[in-house]
């Protein structure tokens, strides 16, 4: 694949479901979506990541014509069969109007443990063999997860959570051991689903760091860069990473971020080393 000089990945789980802790808005409608999608392509955006489990995502997509665009895509659940997460598979091509996608990763990283996840590999494998996937891959949460992925399978994608906040991968070296494996590397959870660039609307949940977020936001604010600025900047900067993936609810969102993501900014890590934090799945916000 001819790599972008673009940096970013559009993510589209908005545009399936309502998505994010600071998101008031919702899912983002159909008129969006196709401003959305124009703006990315005409500002050398080439990938767009979606999954089968993103309410009508994929779908939508397919609906808007993304030919164009190189397609990563995610699987179902193992707990439903192999037979069932290669059929869902097929009717992600369906649902996205193409005959094949750029990369397929394994969604639920727990799925490498089931019993039959083997058979499954074996089948995706198969698939990749026959054209219908470009690249195999996998979305994980933690520095574990990477290791044992690493000694047990041969991969070419890898999605990770990365931010400003969460060096983890960085002090451990799992970066550079994917790299050193020729893995590509997706960052996802840049802006931290949005609180990175909004602390003054969060939910109670997050009261417990808020000496952390004080001291971080006048760190910004003495660059004199803002906080989209110095949460992007910093992350564009780690060589390792290949692409971070960004998601959007509207045109005028996405044409901030790549403005921001043309800025050079030194942005220093503001580590938070606390995974009630820097893991989503484990938030309180209700």
């Amino acid at each position: 694949m001819e790599k972008s000089d673009s940096k970013l990945i559009l993510g589209t789980v908005q545009f399936g479901l309502d998505y994010g802790v600071c998101n008031t808005s919702g899912m983002v409608g159909q008129n969006e979506v196709r401003k959305i999608l124009n703006f990315a392509k005409n500002n050398n955006i080439q990938m767009l990541d979606t999954a089968f489990r993103y309410g009508d995502s994929e779908k939508t997509l397919g609906a808007n014509n993304v030919k164009d665009f190189q397609i990563i895509t995610k699987t179902s659940l193992l707990d439903e069969g192999v037979g069932s997460v290669i059929s869902n598979f097929h009717t992600s091509l369906e649902r996205l109007k193409l005959e094949s996608v750029e990369g397929l990763m394994i969604h639920n990283i727990d799925d490498v443990y089931h019993p039959n996840f083997d058979n499954l590999y074996t089948e995706l494998k198969s698939l990749q063999e026959d054209g219908l996937i470009n690249r195999l891959g996998f979305s994980i949460y933690t520095p574990e997860q990477i290791d044992h992925i690493l000694s047990y399978f041969d991969f070419e994608l890898i999605q990770l959570p990365f931010n400003i906040f969460d060096s983890r991968l960085i002090k451990h070296g799992h970066l550079k051991n994917l790299k050193n494996r020729n893995i590509e590397i997706h960052a996802r959870s840049i802006f931290l689903q949005g609180l990175l660039l909004d602390f003054e609307s969060l939910p109670n949940y997050f009261r417990t760091w808020k000496v952390e977020f004080d001291t971080y936001q006048k760190l910004v604010r003495d660059s004199g860069f803002s906080l989209m600025d110095y949460a992007l900047g910093y992350a564009i900067n780690v060589k390792e990473i290949d692409y971070l993936v960004v998601g959007v609810n509207n045109s005028r969102q996405l044409e901030e971020v790549i403005s921001s993501s043309k800025k050079v900014v030194d942005a220093n890590r503001y580590d938070i080393e606390d995974i009630n934090l820097l893991n989503p799945s484990l938030w309180e916000t209700d």
